[in-house]
């Protein structure tokens, strides 16, 4: 069992810290960083109530999860500290996903956490630690390029999560490390049974973790109850066709749950309007837009001034598959109508498997009408 810190061949005399969430990743990555002869520190931040979490699967950071990263910690013998961020966990990231969905958006909270707690603070205490660098369990590549560290693609596409870490920046992967970016899950498992650890068989983690049993609407409500306002549903030109229960019920592309008959086609969401509290719905080809407008740039890929024709491809949704387009310096161009754009998910730019940037989705234009939307 080795691993690739890109520290050089002999690791001996090096430090290391892991962010040890309590999953089967992180306790891989301590494990592997430990067998690479360097010395291995763990750090477990607690995100949330852990009181609320205990004896929750499907969550990290908190309860059961914090004494399962502990355990391993024992088990390898390696240091292992625990810091209180749930003030600051709830502030950057919690209220600002209820903040989203109450201004008719779709919010990413995994983007804003690796934005802030975990990339920005972790790596402060990493530091502060004396470490050589922060080694996490993410699904990405890290690639030593002709101008410094690049951030690619996982190997095994089905466990990539190089969508959710577009924001971090040229310093922090510098200094990052991510050893299981070309391993399957499977063998990180076996690695896991390998060493005894008790985690091997963890079920993952949740998406949201702090959204018990998925019903993210309810920790929405229990924050936001405005966002639970019942207001209209209407068409492109505005006429009243039924009444939903909150706009946090819904997303651009949505289908699903608007319970309007005598529509002689499907009909979806084609945009929210938080300051009408209005569900406006249309036909699929309303969905189909041409180009959407980025804020908050974080670019990776060099120079991006004056925008790039240069080959590359985009993502518009965690799940969604890379499509053709061009970059401006400000707005996504695809090359070819994309569906199911949301203001509030981030655009992410590859070449091929480098990520060569993103930005989050402002506004979009619709192919049909040429307008913003």
């Amino acid at each position: 069992m080795t691993a690739d810190f890109q520290l050089g061949a002999d690791l001996r005399g090096r430090r290391i810290v892991v962010a040890m969430s309590g999953g089967v990743d992180s306790s891989v990555v301590a494990a592997l960083a430990l067998a690479s002869g360097a010395e291995t520190i763990g750090i477990t931040l607690q995100l949330y109530d852990h009181g609320a979490a205990v004896g929750r699967t499907g969550s990290c950071c908190a309860g059961r999860d914090i004494r399962d990263a502990r355990a391993v910690a024992d088990r390898l013998g390696i240091a292992h500290y625990v810091f209180d961020y749930e003030s600051a966990f709830r502030e950057s990231v919690i209220d600002r996903f209820a903040d989203d969905y109450l201004a008719g958006r779709t919010p990413i909270p995994c983007v804003r956490c690796n934005q802030g707690v975990k990339f920005t603070d972790l790596l402060r205490l990493a530091r502060e630690l004396g470490a050589d660098c922060l080694a996490t369990g993410h699904y990405v590549r890290r690639v030593e390029g002709a101008h410094g560290a690049e951030l690619h693609r996982a190997a095994d596409p089905a466990r990539d999560q190089s969508y959710f870490l577009f924001a971090t920046t040229q310093d922090q992967l510098d200094y990052l490390r991510f050893p299981l970016g070309g391993l399957p899950k499977p063998e990180v498992r076996a690695i896991a049974a390998e060493m005894a650890l008790d985690v091997a068989a963890k079920p993952d983690s949740q998406d949201i973790c702090f959204v018990p049993d998925g019903d993210y609407a309810a920790v929405v409500r229990k924050l936001r109850p405005e966002a639970g306002a019942p207001g209209a549903i209407v068409d492109l030109g505005g006429r009243v066709l039924g009444e939903h229960r909150g706009l946090l019920h819904f997303t651009v592309g949505q289908r699903r749950g608007l319970e309007i008959g005598g529509s002689p086609e499907p009909l979806y969401v084609i945009r929210l309007d938080p300051a009408e509290n209005r569900v406006v719905v249309g036909p699929r080809r309303a969905l189909a837009v041409s180009a959407a407008r980025l804020s908050d740039l974080n670019w990776l890929g060099g120079n991006v001034e004056g925008g790039t024709t240069a080959a590359m491809t985009v993502k518009v949704r965690s799940m969604a598959k890379p499509v053709p387009a061009r970059f401006d310096g400000e707005r996504v161009l695809f090359d070819a109508p994309e569906y199911g754009v949301a203001p509030g998910q981030a655009a992410v730019l590859y070449a091929g498997d480098r990520v060569l940037g993103g930005g989050w989705i402002e506004e979009t234009v619709a192919a049909e009408m040429g307008a913003a939307a």
